[in-house]
């Protein structure tokens, strides 16, 4: 099994070919093709390489399913007895990805 470790967004992800998952916003239309340079890691079955911090040459290609907004998350702050109450509220944006192809 080939695996891969992307970083986007801030964050970093293992993602094999055929997974879905839900990335920071990423500004591309639905059913386009992107491609994250960002490859900290490519796994393809015994070989592992790692990169310092990067693999040069190594991307990965992706399709954009869907663009959307998590679930609210509601914040609520409060000091007790000293009458102070506020309450806020954030939906973050996300991008669904399908991953097709790990390319070392």
């Amino acid at each position: 099994m080939s695996y891969a470790v992307v970083k986007t967004g801030g964050k970093q992800y293992k993602v094999a070919i055929g997974e879905k998952l839900k990335v920071e916003q990423i500004t591309a239309d639905i059913d386009s093709q992107i491609v994250l340079n960002e490859v900290l890691m490519v796994a393809n079955g015994d070989a592992v390489t790692i990169g310092a911090p990067l693999v040069a040459g190594a991307t990965v290609k992706a399709t954009v399913i869907s663009q959307g907004r998590h679930d609210k998350v509601r914040i609520f702050k409060m000091r007790r007895r000293k009458h102070y109450q506020k309450r806020q509220g954030h939906r973050q944006n996300y991008t669904e990805i399908r991953i097709d192809a790990i390319e070392a």
